[in-house]
């Protein structure tokens, strides 16, 4: 038995959970998502509406797993609705910078050769249901970082577009310089030391 799927997914107030066939529908003050279910599992809501119970239909172990998966999408979805999901970057390196414009995010981190005067080197389309907040615009120096906040309430989202900026200019060993998440471990190299005559 699945230890995750059989505990029952507690649904606050001002969150509405609606399971139509293999459909799961759930809308809160911060958007609405849906999932389809696979077959290997039910999902039930209880008569007060005040929390879901994930079930499987065979006793095989593939229906174990997936009964697991399954309450662990569906508990993301309603803490997702409900309180959000956020991820927190770091722009490390000198004259390093990022914005906001409309729907887009722009970021330079140090490429030559692209952007140029005014012009941001990469920029980025923000999916529909996700913010960019730009807490620090740019750099300073290599411990004076430019900070920004991904968030939304699809955890999912959030996690691939921040996976994505981050690949734009991964942290190099020797100066800790790119992109990096808040409290990320860089691990450092020695650079090449002038051997002494």
């Amino acid at each position: 038995m699945s230890r995750i799927g059989k505990k029952p997914i507690t649904v606050p107030s001002g969150v509405n959970v609606a399971v139509s066939g293999c459909k799961v529908d759930v809308s809160g003050p911060l958007g609405k998502l849906s999932w389809s279910v696979p077959a290997a599992v039910a999902v039930a809501e209880s008569d007060d509406k005040k929390c879901v119970v994930v079930s499987r239909a065979s006793e095989r172990k593939d229906a174990s797993a997936m009964q697991g998966l399954a309450r662990a999408l569906i508990a993301n979805m309603v803490e997702g609705v409900s309180s959000g999901f956020q991820r927190r970057l770091e722009v490390y390196g000198t004259g390093y910078s990022c914005e906001v414009k409309g729907a887009t995010f722009n970021l330079n981190v140090g490429f030559m050769g692209r952007g140029g005067k005014d012009k941001p080197q990469f920029r980025i389309a923000i999916p529909d249901g996700l913010e960019v907040v730009v807490e620090v615009p740019a750099s300073r120096g290599d411990t004076d970082p430019a900070k920004f906040l991904v968030k939304g309430c699809d955890k999912q989202m959030v996690g691939q577009f921040a996976a994505e900026v981050r690949k734009i200019r991964p942290p190099e060993p020797y100066k800790g310089k790119g992109i990096r998440y808040e409290g990320e471990y860089v691990r450092r190299k020695q650079g090449k030391a002038l051997a002494g005559r």
